[in-house]
């Protein structure tokens, strides 16, 4: 009986550790940072301009876990986002606090293009 407790308690330890870890996400060189706000799919605004998601886009949320769009309806998120050869949003990650607060991060595909991106640390510098 001593043993079956011990064992459900050191299972209990290890499953809490597990679920306090983050994941680390790596984003890619094309990855903007902006705000989305979702309207009805495929509708959304881009740091306030009108545009769609793309029809195989994917929305990854805090966990890292897809979300679908109409789950979103009616939010405001920060994200890193990339976008498809047509404009379209194709995959955005809902940003966490610590990842939101890696600047400086491109916003516009100008700055990408004059900043250099280390894809280890996952951070840009302005040169």
């Amino acid at each position: 009986m001593i043993r079956c407790v011990a064992a459900l308690f050191f299972a209990l330890v290890l499953a809490g550790s597990a679920l306090a870890q983050t994941v680390q996400r790596n984003f890619p060189a094309t990855a903007l940072r902006g705000e989305i706000s979702f309207g009805q799919p495929p509708e959304v605004l881009v740091n306030g301009k009108p545009t769609r998601l793309a029809p195989a886009a994917r929305i990854r949320g805090l966990n890292n876990l897809l979300v679908m769009s109409g789950a979103l309806m009616g939010q405001r998120v920060v994200v890193n986002y990339t976008l498809d050869s047509l404009g379209l949003v194709h995959d955005a990650w809902i940003l966490t606090d610590v990842e939101r607060a890696k600047q400086p991060w491109p916003t516009t595909a100008k700055d990408a293009q004059t900043w250099a991106f280390d894809p280890i640390a996952q951070v840009w510098t302005p040169r």
